[in-house]
């Protein structure tokens, strides 16, 4: 699956179940040709064949600058990539360096060895090029330690301190794209910068064309709809106190509150606008959907931008800009928290470690990290800095300005502590499709849902 958000438990499970015949083919002192050799051109192997390109033109250049050569390879989809890294694993015939899916597949290949730990070779100046919100990801800290912890845990036997990969895409979610010439055509000559603004807009696109004028969302992965736009808006309109006390035992400020009720009416307010079947439509569905013209609107996160090039759309065909907040609400002009989306692992048995490490150290440098954006349409863990907009392109630069905001006022979907223990969105997402679309239940209806699905949760706790 292309989305990062549904965790990577795949890939870890895949991490885990190599453990051993990694382990026997170092104890058997193998560990095959580890990928390049001492001699040959570094392997790097991706998941995502949108940043081919990218890494393909930054790999020529090191070459020029270091004198060493690096394949890239593509094994995509998810499936075929662990696939890959099983049986390559298996044979010792891993990869130099991999991108993997962040704080999830990374640690599990720390953990059963197949990534190598890299505390000792990412200094602070490496780090200082990564927002100081995912400079930890890869690494094991108290929290990522206890969650080890638990059973089933594909973490299991990783080191507290340890640091097993180092970030090298980002984004979030919450991103609103709209169709320019659909919005033109609508008589729009700008995005919205409202809830209200985004509402009318909605209304006026599909009063111009009724079929393919709406909000496409790939609802039938529920937890979407909540995460994507549900929580962002809450967040706007309460701030991070009283969104957060949506989540929590007090009926005077949860989702059956005045509060929680005046958030599910906004949130209602776009009903009359989805696309035609949105509910049924998966992620990547409802993009291709966006992308062939049957939605003018599309709500997704930073790295949808890629796909859509996939799919025909250009950068300069979209408006790509962050969840508008709600004008009288307690965070107007709120934030989007970046993520982690997807880092870099130095394999176990590489045979060329110290070039393996200075490439993965040549692809954090900003003017590299740039260069690689534009060519992928993807936002880089590296910071660019003020001439981002010039290098990378408006559409990718109002992205990233989508991440600029006071910590007070921005929404992160990291933040979970305040949730009960155990609590799954999807099953709230599940009720908050059943609102909208579907129109089955009321918003004051949906809020009573959602508020006995939290205490059932903080009950399970106790």
């Amino acid at each position: 699956m292309r989305r990062h958000h549904f965790g990577t438990a795949k890939l870890a499970a895949v991490a885990v179940a190599t453990a051993l015949s990694l382990s026997a083919l170092t104890a058997c002192g193998g560990g095959g040709s580890g990928g390049s050799g001492s001699s040959g051109a570094l392997e790097m192997w991706t998941f995502k064949q949108s940043h081919v390109a990218g890494l393909q033109a930054a790999a020529a250049d090191f070459e020029k600058s270091a004198g060493v050569k690096v394949k890239i390879e593509a094994y995509t989809p998810d499936d075929a990539f662990a696939t890959k890294i099983q049986s390559s694993a298996k044979t010792g015939d891993l990869p130099d360096v991999m991108e993997t899916h962040s704080d999830g597949e990374d640690l599990g290949f720390g953990a059963s060895g197949i990534a190598a730990e890299l505390t000792s070779v990412v200094n602070d100046a490496w780090l200082a090029r990564y927002p100081e919100t995912v400079r930890t990801s890869g690494y094991v800290d108290a929290a990522k330690f206890k969650e080890s912890q638990d059973d089933g845990s594909k973490m299991h036997g990783v080191k507290q301190g340890a640091r097993h990969s180092v970030p090298f895409t980002i984004g979030t979610f919450g991103i609103v794209y709209a169709n320019k010439k659909m919005l033109t055509d609508a008589g729009i000559a700008r995005p919205p910068a409202t809830w209200a603004e985004f509402v009318e807009a909605l209304k006026a696109t599909h009063a111009k064309d009724a079929k393919n004028g709406g909000l496409a969302l790939g609802l039938k992965v529920p937890d979407t709809g909540i995460t994507w736009l549900a929580q962002p808006l809450a967040y706007s309109m309460l701030g991070r106190s009283g969104y957060e006390a949506l989540f929590g035992k007090d009926k005077a400020a949860n989702w059956s509150s005045p509060n929680g009720v005046k958030v599910l009416q906004a949130y209602d307010q776009v009903t009359p606008y989805w696309m035609p079947g949105t509910q049924t439509l998966g992620i990547d569905e409802a993009d291709q959907a966006f992308a062939q013209g049957k939605a003018a609107w599309l709500v997704g996160g930073t790295f949808t931008l890629a796909f859509l090039g996939q799919n025909g759309m250009k950068p300069d065909d979209v408006y790509a800009f962050g969840l508008p907040g709600d004008a009288a609400g307690k965070v107007p002009d709120p934030a989007l928290g970046p993520l982690a989306l997807t880092s870099l692992i130095l394999s176990a048995t590489s045979k060329q470690p110290e070039n393996a490490k200075k490439w993965m150290e040549y692809l954090s440098q900003p003017e590299v990290a740039a260069k690689f954006s534009k060519a992928s349409t993807d936002l880089p863990a590296t910071e660019l800095g003020a001439e981002s907009s010039s290098i990378v392109g408006p559409a990718l630069a109002s992205l990233l300005d989508s991440f600029k905001g006071t910590p007070e006022g921005t929404y992160d979907p990291r933040r979970r502590e305040f949730f009960p223990p155990g609590y799954k969105q999807d099953k709230a997402g599940a009720i908050l499709v059943d609102m909208s679309p579907l129109k089955k239940v009321t918003p004051e209806q949906t809020g009573q849902k959602l508020t006995e699905l939290t205490e059932s949760f903080w009950a399970t706790s106790q």
